[in-house]
């Protein structure tokens, strides 16, 4: 994450600070780094922190061309900043509380995100809305998301689910593979796809492509091949996905949205009287 300093951030002067001001003093600290280049930053959506009166988190989209040796490397990101009045900080936790507002605050979910594509179970007209990005070989994911996903697939009329592939590369390469391959195996019309995919077993590190899809035909009894991974509509649903996961600012898997709120606790779903 391309971020400055908390000196620096932290003795920034921004009377009343205006989101021209905020992207213009950002743009000037990162900007100063001689290895970035077409350095271009926009508030892509704010908060106000009810329980810190005058805080307002920013959530900003950079984006930018990176020297890495002799390479270039263009990244576009996310990164969360906390603005009150004369004052700029990278990171803002609760005193009392220890609430750490970089991994409680997100963005409102948007409802054009809530496509049919992406709900594995539940009407569309549900009460209760959730979002789950999760990586199929995260130890936790593993744990966590097939039976979070049963029990709400139990109550249909309660809960709507809709899941978003958010395959952690650096961690786990073999988990693009598999979630192109889970792409393709639903479109092609297999069903419970999401819950089949967290028994997958396979070694996280592995790269080996065809390796992957044996794992994966093996345990769906499909025959998905290369040539499946990069069909139009796989390709378009993967990056739709991806698309998603930064414009709400994930981090890491699995992360839940609730009725459109990130819930932190990932259990509000067992709060709800269900019917």
């Amino acid at each position: 994450m391309l971020k400055l300093s908390s000196t620096l951030l932290l003795s920034a002067s921004l009377m009343a600070a205006t989101d021209a001001e905020v992207i213009a003093f950002l743009k000037k600290g990162i900007g100063g780094n001689p290895n970035i280049t077409n350095l271009q930053i926009d508030v892509s959506g704010k908060k106000n922190i009810p329980s810190m009166s005058g805080w307002q988190a920013y959530f900003m989209s950079i984006e930018a061309d990176v020297k890495q040796g002799s390479d270039t490397r263009h990244i576009n990101q996310n990164g969360t900043y906390f603005v009150n009045g004369n004052v700029i900080a990278p990171e803002l936790i609760n005193l009392k509380t220890g609430e750490r507002y970089n991994d409680t605050l997100a963005p409102d979910f948007s409802n054009a995100f809530y496509t049919k594509s992406n709900r594995i179970s539940g009407e569309a007209n549900a009460p209760q809305k959730v979002a789950i990005f999760s990586d199929p070989l995260c130890p936790f994911c593993r744990r966590y998301v097939p039976e979070a996903i049963a029990y709400m697939a139990k109550y249909p009329k309660t809960f709507a689910v809709y899941y978003y592939h958010y395959p952690l590369a650096g961690l786990h390469p073999a988990a693009i593979t598999l979630t192109k391959a889970a792409i393709a195996a639903e479109q092609n019309g297999i069903e419970n796809v999401v819950l089949s995919l967290y028994k997958v077993d396979v070694n996280a590190s592995e790269k080996n492509e065809q390796k992957i899809l044996s794992a994966f035909n093996k345990t769906f009894g499909t025959k998905i091949g290369s040539d499946d991974l990069r069909r139009p509509s796989v390709m378009k649903q993967f990056e739709f996905d991806q698309n998603v996961a930064q414009s709400m600012m994930v981090a890491g898997t699995p992360t839940v949205f609730f009725n459109g709120q990130k819930d932190p606790s990932k259990t509000k779903y067992k709060d709800v009287k269900v019917k």
